[in-house]
Order: C-alpha cells, then sequence, then structure tokens
C-alpha cells in the first residue's frame, strides 16, 4: 500500500485514426518504479489513446491502493479538459472523460499535470507505446 503515486502515462496511434497503443508508468514519490505497462487498443484517434493510458494508468494505481495520486500526461486536450478549461464536445472523447472522472473517486486525491513530451518519463512512456504499436505491425504483416 502506498500512500502517494506519481503516474506517467502516453498514448498514441500510427494515423488518426489507426493503430493505436496505451502505456503507463507508476513510480513512488522517491521515484522508484512500482508498475509499468502497455497495451494494444485497436483502431482509435490520438487523443482516444490518449485518455484511455491515463484511465489504466488510474485504475492500476487504484489497484496498489494508494490514496494519492498526480497524473502527469503529455497531452494538453486532456489535462485541459479534467481541470475544466476545455469543454468536452467530442462524443467518443465525453465517454472516456466521464469514465476518468469516475476514477476521481477512488482517490482522496488526485492532480493532473501537463508535461512536455521531453520529460524522461513521458519519453518512456512512449518508447513502451511504440514498441508495442511495433509489435503488432510485426505480426500483422
Amino acid at each position: 500500500m502506498y500512500t502517494r503515486l506519481k503516474t506517467y502515462s502516453d498514448g498514441g496511434a500510427r494515423g488518426n485514426p489507426g493503430p493505436a497503443a496505451a502505456a503507463y508508468l507508476i513510480l513512488t514519490e522517491e521515484g522508484k518504479v512500482v508498475k509499468k505497462d502497455s497495451l494494444f487498443l485497436g483502431r482509435r484517434t490520438n487523443n482516444q489513446a490518449e485518455y484511455e493510458a491515463l484511465i489504466a494508468a488510474l485504475e492500476a494505481a487504484a489497484s496498489l491502493g494508494t490514496r494519492e495520486v498526480v497524473s502527469h500526461l503529455d497531452s494538453e486536450l486532456v489535462s485541459k479538459h479534467l481541470s475544466g478549461e476545455y469543454k468536452v464536445s467530442n462524443p467518443n472523447l465525453q465517454k472516456l472523460w466521464k469514465e476518468a472522472n469516475e476514477l476521481r473517486r477512488r482517490f482522496e486525491k488526485i492532480r493532473f499535470v501537463n508535461l512536455p513530451r521531453t520529460n524522461k518519463y513521458i519519453q518512456e512512456a512512449d518508447e513502451l507505446v511504440n514498441e508495442t504499436l511495433d509489435q503488432v505491425t510485426r505480426n500483422h504483416v
């Protein structure tokens, strides 16, 4: 059980929409990676993949029993949707936004932080996304 964890998530699609994947890392406050994972999503837009990566990261953090989470992502759109700065007008993204908001209830405290793509943990999540997409692409050629 962890009191506070940090998540770093990224999603990506090759084509928009196209084959997509999501990945995340979960770290302790001291920077120790306690979990990381990636998953193939099928055909999605890039924004859908970003949301699904965040949702997977939050579900994993909740399963580890943490009460507080700081969620880092490089999608300005998703972070501004979640902060209420931007309205979610796309029906597909509305469903994912709703799911992400439902997950908020599983934590006593949650914060979303938009980071540049140059952050080393965001880059690592991005590498996991690309490895997953490369593997799926190789297996379907």
